[in-house]
């Protein structure tokens, strides 16, 4: 898709589809000049929509017909307040309900405010998903135009947002695809191929017989009940020449029944998606070498499935981590905190200066926020304020829990370091506890995505890869 910037007067503009947003004042629609002055010229349509009931509430989407005028289509999108996440949200269900336009492949959208939302948001809403190919399938639109008669947008931020828009669709991508296809085989060759595409990205595959060597057994426990091999994927992107690298780890159960612990049978086609977190990883590396980002990541991604097999991990079995720590598993389905504990354990050998992990780890977390916040917990209020403050300007929001010495406590038992559950209270933020112990950095952080990687549509959502990649590109310097 390529994205071009104008200024001066919207007469002069022309294409397939002109996009507005509105906020709503008081209940009314507040009407830009531009607006004001395409309604001149196409005789009164969009005071006629206004007249007719638009308020310029979020949701609200009013599509035009104007064959006399120099766009053939005109949309106005309410994005209630009018920040930066309204407008998101306005301009991708915008976007959405008029792909079906036949020959609409030259879309512009008049903003005077929050470009790079809206760059992100078109990307984001042109995915359409596709059974098993290497690539999301790309966008309908060949071309966005964004105009501001004031000027204010800027190039550079607008192609970064573009470049996060293509790493939320490869998140998506990969969280929809079915299990027999997303494997972590399929993971690790969709690494290979980020390093064939980006010189600045190199990829390692860790197989079986390297992960019994590296002592990785929380992850090979959770990998033995299934006849499908793990993988411990790394991704290193080096976009600076010296500094310490930001490790981002994300879990990757690429179908998870629960193992022996069976899930209820109803929604268990959803554990497709348990390996959200390793998804938006990937997306965090295309979107990082796309625009360039001067920083230094690495992703780790411990893959593998979850299955009931001969050989599968039981409850009460006690198995020893990568860092000698043992754990008495009492449930196999909290199987995604033992392959994170591994992951965490390898990243310290890249010595980073901040670790961040993603995972749909607990149902508890869904109860807790349902599907509007992500889960955030930290050891490091400054990390937990980057982060929080990056979910907010992307619109890719999160919340910030408790961790302390009562809820590590739960997890103690008579048979081993710990329990891998602490019992039907505050599930959520003891799953974190545990994974604070395998946190070899002072300075780390775990997001719960369990509530937010997927709607209720069974639909892949490409969170937490917006909040990640504003989370980075902060810390690179870039605002």
């Amino acid at each position: 898709m390529r994205v071009s910037l104008s200024d001066g007067d919207i007469l002069t503009e022309k294409g397939d589809v002109l996009l507005f947003t509105a906020a709503s004042e008081k209940g009314a629609a507040v009407v830009s000049p531009s607006m004001l002055a395409v309604d001149r010229e196409c005789g009164g349509l969009v005071s006629a929509a206004i007249a007719d009931g638009f308020r310029g509430a979020p949701g609200e989407i009013a599509v035009l017909h104007s064959p006399n005028f120099s766009f053939r289509r005109i949309v106005i999108a309410g994005c209630g307040d009018g920040d930066a996440a309204e407008t998101s949200a306005a301009v991708g269900a915008a976007v959405e309900k008029v792909a079906s336009l036949k020959d609409a492949k030259a879309l512009t959208i008049s903003c005077e405010e929050h470009a790079a939302a809206a760059t992100t948001a078109v990307a984001a809403a042109m995915y359409r998903y596709r059974l098993g190919a290497a690539n999301p399938i790309a966008p309908q639109w060949k071309s966005l135009r964004l105009h501001s008669r004031s000027r204010r947008i800027s190039a550079a931020a607008v192609s970064r947002a573009a470049a996060i828009g293509e790493g939320a669709r490869l998140t998506r991508h990969l969280a929809e695809q079915p299990g027999n296809i997303c494997t972590p085989s399929f993971l690790a060759q969709t690494a290979r191929k980020l390093a064939r595409d980006f010189s600045s990205v190199q990829t390692t595959i860790l197989d079986e017989k390297k992960i019994r060597e590296l002592k990785m057994g929380a992850l090979l426990a959770v990998a033995k009940g299934s006849a499908v091999s793990p993988k411990m994927i790394v991704m290193q992107y080096r976009g600076a020449i010296k500094g310490a690298p930001i490790a981002l780890v994300g879990k990757g159960v690429t179908f998870d029944s629960g193992g022996i612990s069976l899930k209820p049978g109803a929604a268990m086609d959803e554990m497709k998606f348990d390996m959200s977190g390793a998804a938006a990883m990937f997306g965090a590396i295309l979107a990082a070498a796309r625009m360039r980002l001067p920083l230094n990541v690495v992703a780790v991604v411990p893959a593998c499935e979850n299955m009931p097999g001969g050989e599968a991990l039981k409850p009460g079995d006690v198995i020893s981590a990568m860092n000698g720590k043992t754990i008495e598993v009492l449930n196999t389905d909290a199987e995604g905190r033992l392959i994170l504990a591994d992951a965490l354990s390898y990243c310290a050998k890249f010595k980073p200066s901040a670790v961040v992990d993603a995972a749909t780890l607990t149902g508890a977390c869904v109860i807790a926020l349902g599907r509007h916040f992500s889960g955030l917990f930290s050891s490091d209020n400054k990390l937990a304020a980057e982060l929080q403050a990056a979910g907010e300007i992307s619109g890719d929001g999160c919340w910030r829990m408790p961790l302390g010495d009562s809820y590590n406590r739960m997890l103690k038992t008579d048979y081993a370091d710990m329990a891998n559950i602490g019992g039907r209270e505050a599930g959520a933020i003891t799953a974190a506890c545990f994974l604070s112990r395998f946190a070899e950095c002072d300075s780390w952080a775990h997001l719960d995505v369990a509530g937010s990687a997927w709607n209720t549509k069974k639909r892949a959502t490409g969170r937490p890869t917006p909040l990640l990649m504003q989370f980075l590109m902060r810390r690179a310097g870039w605002k």
